[in-house]
């Protein structure tokens, strides 16, 4: 198996491992609810995911990048549903402009690499919050350090399949968005960690 081969096959990888994280929320969705769900997090995942389906329709000729956003489509849709958007019109409004600001208006300017490297930002923000979070609080038991892990994974076997065929504003993108998830494991790693010290403290105590 060549290198280009191997690149080629990591991009089909990504595109099921994405599947599968995807699933994985919604399934924890349809059994536990959606209590502590962003709805800005999953609407923007939605719209960003049409325009990496427009993109690898249009300018990449790529099935992989297609099938990586089409494949999850639906149940990124279906977890917005179940958060009830129409509830909160003005959050899909936010992250609709936000969408248009950062993703369709740098295409419309500098075309389809301008609108690649805007999406980059946007997820980037995407998982601001909840950096911002872990920073802020100590408890962190709702977030899965394990879900973030596939999310690092995702990134790398995306990045390993722009660099084999050469889209390299799109790896850039997904680089940025990987450390951010890289940043959100290690936060909650940390922060679980924290929580162990000190339920072993007390129960050391309590002794």
């Amino acid at each position: 198996m060549t290198l280009h081969t191997l690149l080629i096959s990591a991009g089909w990888a990504a595109v099921f491992l994405g599947l599968v994280g995807t699933l994985a929320q919604y399934g924890r969705a349809k059994r536990l609810g959606v209590e502590g769900i962003s709805l800005a997090t999953w609407v923007l995942f939605s719209f960003m995911g049409c325009f990496w389906i427009m993109y690898g329709a249009v300018s990449a000729h790529s099935w992989e990048v297609i099938l990586g956003s089409l494949t999850v489509l639906p149940f990124q849709l279906a977890i917005v549903f179940r958060l009830k958007p129409w509830r909160r019109w003005n959050v899909t409004l936010r992250c609709f402009a936000f969408f248009v600001v950062c993703c369709v208006v740098p295409t419309m300017l500098w075309g389809w690499a301008g609108g690649v490297f805007g999406t980059g930002i946007a997820m980037t923000a995407n998982r601001g919050p909840q950096i911002v979070e872990l920073i802020r609080h100590e408890d962190a038991s709702g977030v899965s350090v394990s879900s973030w892990v596939l999310g690092v994974t995702g990134s790398i076997l995306w990045a390993s399949y722009y660099s084999g065929v050469h889209l390299w504003a799109a790896l850039v993108s997904t680089l940025v968005a990987g450390v951010a998830n890289l940043t959100i494991v290690l936060l909650a790693a940390w922060r679980h960690d924290q929580s162990r010290r000190q339920f072993v403290a007390v129960e050391v105590f309590a002794d």
